[in-house]
């Protein structure tokens, strides 16, 4: 099984190339210059010269603040990037997995959100994810978009890792305790991934494409996060600091977050088999990878 994945640095394609490797599966990283989806002239052709069997559309604008001051780039990349990706896809004749997020919604719900709730995206980056799963969705009908939250991993930047940068410098640090969504490692998203595309690969009639939900298991907020974290640093002789809670008002951002980012897996779980590891024990993986 051959996949195409859009992006080379990104947190989810290096999780992807690494977990390709142990799977015996040919990972391809298509990125700049070749393919550039602010520019998405570039993409078909970068993607039918990969020969993939599935594309996995897993590049984006993701910069959630600074979107608000370029909304043209985060549409272009997160929407009409994204439905180049599918549409390469389409003429191809392969299913397309798109990562999309928890922003498409506003975090006014109770509960944790289904795929069949309502979208209200709250941002700019929220509306251009939801502007490219619309777009992802036109392309064709083989297509499976999977919506994630609080992703972190070993690579890139991410919110363990400032964690622990923080914590190597201060003694305290002050962080949000009134949003609550489910960390998700991207090596688990990879590992999910792979797990749906070869049920894709094996099954040519798979009847179930569509919206799934796709995160880690168990719920908490960014301070109760950051305390598993640094309690895990601590324990394996990292750096470690008191976390302080404090409120979304205390810490205002250009963009508004979600305060309830939370997400039911339940309908990826029923179709592929797949659940993802309790959010503490993910967690921990990747604390003692960063710190080795």
């Amino acid at each position: 099984m051959r996949l195409a994945v859009t992006g080379r640095d990104g947190q989810v394609v290096s999780s992807l190339l690494e977990a390709g490797q142990f799977a015996g599966v040919d990972v391809i990283a298509i990125g700049r210059p070749q393919l550039d989806l602010a520019n998405p002239d570039t993409v078909i052709e970068a993607i039918a010269a990969a020969r993939p069997d599935i594309v996995v559309s897993a590049a984006a604008y993701t910069a959630v603040d600074q979107a608000e001051d370029e909304p043209d780039l985060a549409f272009r990349v997160n929407a009409v990037g994204a439905g180049k990706v599918a549409q390469a896809a389409a003429r191809l004749g392969v299913p397309v997995i798109h990562l999309s997020t928890d922003y498409v919604f506003d975090g006014s719900a109770s509960g944790a959100y289904v795929e069949t709730d309502a979208t209200a995206p709250a941002s700019v980056y929220g509306a251009s994810k939801l502007a490219g799963e619309q777009a992802v969705a036109a392309a064709g009908p083989r297509h499976l978009i999977l919506r994630t939250a609080w992703v972190y991993s070993p690579f890139g930047k991410n919110f363990v890792k400032t964690m622990l940068r923080l914590a190597a410098d201060r003694d305290e640090i002050s962080v949000v305790a009134d949003q609550w969504g489910n960390p998700t490692s991207a090596l688990d998203i990879a590992d999910a991934i792979l797990h749906a595309a070869a049920t894709l690969h094996r099954n040519k009639d798979f009847g179930a494409f569509g919206t799934y939900h796709l995160a880690g298991t168990g719920e908490t907020n960014w301070s109760g996060f950051a305390r598993h974290i640094l309690d895990t640093s601590r324990v394996s002789g990292g750096p470690s600091a008191r976390v302080h809670d404090i409120m979304t008002t205390d810490y205002p951002t250009k963009a508004r977050r979600p305060a309830n980012s939370r997400l039911s897996s339940a309908k990826f779980a029923s179709a592929f088999g797949w659940t993802a590891p309790d959010w503490r024990q993910s967690t921990e993986a990747v604390v003692r990878r960063v710190l080795s």
